[in-house]
């Protein structure tokens, strides 16, 4: 194992890295695929560290889908892939109401999307809020709106269409509710796109409602160690013995360091070795956590150590 930091996993590094380790949490978007076109080799990787006896998990602030839909979308990309394995951040945010909030049998306001309804509805949870929000009348009396008084929580995910209408909604119920819970799903601020294209991620709706409300959310996903901990109380994972691959230094690496996991940077997302290396050089321990213990070009770089 190299004692420094931010070094290309190849050749005879390789297999001791993976015999190190008997889980492996993949992000999804920009490692095993990126939009509907898998990375070449990834489900190889993926198929074979399953048959060398690893675990492996797949995290993804994305909270526009189920579990189910993405171990359905896997599948089609020749993944072996379960809906058990999947920890995204609408199954994670419910688990997080359910069993931190204590939730189960209330009611939340949800600017999401249908999938965390799903997710929601799953562990128990009813919610208010999914889809447009029109209010009609010249004269609309922007404090005192319409609140459910069952609303326990106000959970803000990725919201196609978030409004000035349910950005007050969720400030009154913020303000106008004793002891009302405020849960986000994460913090990613924009979804890079291919072409160097770009569009605003759930962490822009997350702010707009925490400048309103004049408090800060409680957030779910990545980097947060919730998410790592959703899969390590149901499989059993030892951190010590665990692997996060990632693209993004911010979210992916961030998580590897806040758990204790070896951390593994791949190319073919967002995140560079310049940027990995501006953080190690930059003196500021909170940068040091973005940076990752390795890197390689493709996950597909892992293929010959798998096959070997």
């Amino acid at each position: 194992m190299s004692g420094s930091k931010c070094t290309r996993l190849t050749g005879a590094l390789v297999k001791p890295v993976l015999d190190s380790v008997d889980s492996v949490l993949f992000d999804c978007d920009g490692v095993i695929w990126r939009g509907d076109q898998a990375i070449p080799g990834a489900s190889q990787v993926i198929n074979l560290l399953k048959e060398s006896g690893k675990k492996v998990f797949f995290v993804t602030n994305n909270s526009t889908k189920t579990r189910k839909m993405y171990a359905e979308k896997m599948t089609t990309m020749g993944f072996n892939a379960t809906e058990e394995e999947v920890f995204g951040t609408a199954y994670c945010s419910a688990m997080y109401l359910k069993n931190e909030c204590k939730l189960e049998g209330k009611k939340v306001y949800l600017i999401g999307s249908n999938a965390m309804r799903d997710e929601l509805q799953a562990v128990g949870i009813q919610q208010t809020g999914v889809g447009e929000d029109h209010i009609s009348g010249k004269q609309i009396d922007w404090a005192n709106v319409d609140l459910n008084p069952e609303v326990k929580a106000v959970v803000v995910g990725f919201d196609e269409h978030f409004s000035y209408t349910k950005l007050n909604r969720a400030l009154q119920y913020l303000i106008q509710q004793p002891g009302c819970l405020f849960v986000g799903t994460n913090r990613d601020s924009r979804l890079p796109l291919e072409g160097g294209k770009a569009v605003p991620g759930t962490g822009c709706l997350l702010q707009a409602v925490e400048t309103a409300a004049q408090r800060q959310a409680q957030t779910v996903g990545k980097p947060n160690r919730y998410m790592f901990d959703c899969v390590a109380s149901q499989f059993g994972v030892d951190p010590g013995r665990c692997l996060m691959v990632g693209d993004r230094l911010d979210t992916d690496i961030m998580l590897g360091s806040n758990c204790g996991l070896k951390t593994l940077l791949t190319l073919t997302g967002v995140s560079t070795v310049e940027d990995a290396e501006a953080h190690q050089k930059s003196g500021c321990a909170e940068r040091q956590g973005m940076v990752p213990d390795y890197y390689v070009e493709s996950i597909a770089d892992l293929l010959p150590a798998l096959q070997g």
